[in-house]
């Protein structure tokens, strides 16, 4: 189905394909944009119920004020955290929401197809995985086409809602600052930060059942 070369392609973009938070201010094409939504649209979704709905903020103000709810909830986390450990973590910025030109607010609405959606009756929470494998191909595509993305993971819903006039029942599920920028980490920022560091595979597979290595 694919040849060597679009395979390798497609694992690349998977390894090279990082959480940014420093963008520049130049726009992006609109055609650019329609790609980064239509991959995301194309992602699979339980009981084909496509959950998403997409935001897409550029208004300044706007942005500020998202930004200002995402430092408030950092500042709020922080108190999580004890000495230098507290101050690495007032040290991830989320500036990048003023930044970046564009930010898009993903939604899920668990309300969608109705009351009983195939494979979502058994499992409510796969409307929100859904939505997640939406943006994780809205992710890879930002990748492939030269943009960076972050995913602002700091807020809280109501002030979201409040923010963008989303109704009640639609859950915000991720701010996503999307621009250009001239510093793409080679690695993941917190591990760049010693944060965490990625696991080793092997001691993540298990054969048959849990624990059996």
């Amino acid at each position: 189905m694919f040849n060597e070369q679009e395979k390798e392609a497609f694992y690349k973009i998977i390894h090279t394909r990082r959480d940014v938070r420093t963008f520049l201010t130049d726009p992006i094409p609109p055609e650019t944009i329609m790609n980064l939504l239509d991959a995301a649209h194309h992602g699979p979704s339980v009981g084909f119920m496509q959950p998403w709905n997409f935001i897409l903020i550029t208004k300044e103000e706007i942005k500020a004020r998202l930004a200002w709810a995402a430092d408030k909830e950092r500042r709020a986390l922080a108190i999580h955290y004890e000495d230098g450990r507290q101050d690495q973590f007032l040290s991830l910025k989320v500036e990048g929401i003023k930044q970046a030109p564009l930010t898009i607010c993903v939604t899920c609405d668990p309300t969608r197809g109705g009351s009983h959606v195939l494979g979502r009756n058994s499992i409510p929470e796969t409307d929100i995985l859904s939505t997640a494998c939406a943006i994780q191909n809205m992710w890879l595509s930002a990748c492939a086409e030269g943009l960076a993305m972050g995913w602002v993971s700091f807020y809280k819903k109501a002030d979201v809602r409040d923010i963008l006039s989303i109704p009640p029942h639609i859950e915000p599920v991720a701010l996503l600052s999307v621009g250009y920028t001239e510093h793409y980490p080679s690695k993941p920022i917190l591990e760049a930060a010693n944060w965490e560091k990625r696991r080793s595979l092997t001691h993540l597979i298990f054969h048959e059942s849990w624990g059996t290595a």
